[in-house]
């Protein structure tokens, strides 16, 4: 996910450079942020002022699908804390690259400040530290904490399940029922949530927050 940073036409409707402007919610019950039917309630974050979202992001069926260019991301409107995060994605043609992004903060770019969960295939599970985010496991001078055990991912095609536990400064990323990564002390414990565009298309289905247990 070593990518360069580029300046950001944030598309739609401009919602605000900064998760600030709200207390970030601490789920009491479930909540779905994908309501099955459209992106009510995320943000489309794309380069550029002549990209149409549409090409880029669309929802049928119950499936979010992303074409995987130009680079960019969805997120929510919302920031959040202490919770639980399920997702399920695939590939919907050659595996490629995304991410999920965790704590997101500060003005919308590619890419933000965040700490990313990655699905890039084969490597679901990784983490990478972004836009000077901190954790103890990050290694000097790097920004990528590979996941623990060999890969757990579902054959391309399939779908395959990300269960993310982000409890104060802890992140634990599971993947389809295999814990892969644990980030602590990490220096952001609340923001927004991201999925990526990156390069592949790739679908989401079934992105909803529950308690901590």
């Amino acid at each position: 996910m070593l990518r360069p940073f580029f300046s950001i036409v944030v598309a739609v409707v401009l919602a605000g450079a900064a998760w600030g402007q709200n207390d970030p919610i601490t789920p009491k019950k479930k909540m779905q942020l994908f309501n099955g039917q459209d992106l009510s309630g995320w943000q489309m974050c794309l380069p550029g002022s002549d990209v149409d979202p549409g090409t880029v992001w669309r929802v049928a069926d119950g499936v979010i699908s992303c074409s995987g260019t130009p680079f960019g991301y969805i997120r929510t409107r919302n920031a959040y804390t202490n919770y639980r995060l399920h997702v399920e994605w695939r590939w919907s043609g050659k595996p490629g690259n995304s991410g999920v992004l965790l704590h997101i903060s500060g003005p919308d770019r590619v890419w933000p400040k965040c700490i990313e969960g990655q699905l890039m295939s084969g490597n679901a599970g990784d983490f990478y530290s972004i836009g000077g985010t901190t954790m103890k496991e990050r290694p000097e001078g790097g920004r990528h904490i590979p996941k623990k055990k060999e890969s757990s991912e579902k054959p391309v095609g399939d779908w395959n399940s990300y269960d993310i536990t982000c409890a104060s400064d802890t992140i634990t990323l599971v993947v389809n029922g295999v814990e892969q990564n644990r980030a602590t002390a990490t220096s952001v414990s609340a923001g927004m949530i991201g999925l990526q565009s990156e390069g592949a298309p790739i679908q989401f289905r079934n992105v909803y927050l529950e308690p901590l247990r």
